[in-house]
């Protein structure tokens, strides 16, 4: 049986991330080390949002991103992922990574908007391949963002 080792809360004072203890992802994606955050208004235990951290690297990854999130409609137009995605930057420099990639659709506008934010670079749009697509349920497009863990940027 699979357990996940005591992994750290994480606050702003205005949201928190709470670990989940999910499943690990098919060995297949390669997404290596992978820590699951419920995002929370400070202080609740309501869902607002979830966020992962993916410290493998693979060819599922480079479809994936590092970094996945998603807020839920009613928690929108807060900045909740921004703030999320800064919450983990310590653990990413714990692991001794660089940067990090988040993927979104073109056209999901509010994800560009929040890599803006962070400070990452549109390094480029990809196809992904027709077998990762059917396989795990992906667009068939991606914009991948480098984030810098130098970069600071507190666009809002």
């Amino acid at each position: 049986m699979w357990f996940r080792k005591r992994v750290a809360e994480f606050s702003d004072g205005v949201i928190d991330l709470i670990p989940l203890n999910l499943y690990p992802p098919d060995e297949e994606m390669g997404f290596g080390r992978n820590y699951d955050y419920m995002i929370v208004e400070h202080g609740q235990r309501k869902e607002a949002g979830r966020i992962s951290l993916r410290l493998g690297e693979s060819e599922c990854m480079y479809y994936f991103g590092h970094i996945g999130y998603h807020v839920d409609p009613p928690y929108r137009g807060h900045y909740y992922a921004k703030r999320a995605c800064e919450l983990l930057r310590p653990l990413i420099m714990l692991h001794g990574k660089e940067s990090v990639v988040i993927t979104c659709d073109p056209d999901n506008w509010a994800s560009r908007k929040t890599c803006i934010r962070l400070g990452c670079e549109l390094e480029r749009e990809v196809d992904v391949p027709k077998r990762i697509q059917t396989k795990w349920f992906i667009s068939e497009r991606k914009c991948r963002y480098i984030w810098r863990m130098n970069s600071r940027m507190d666009i809002e």
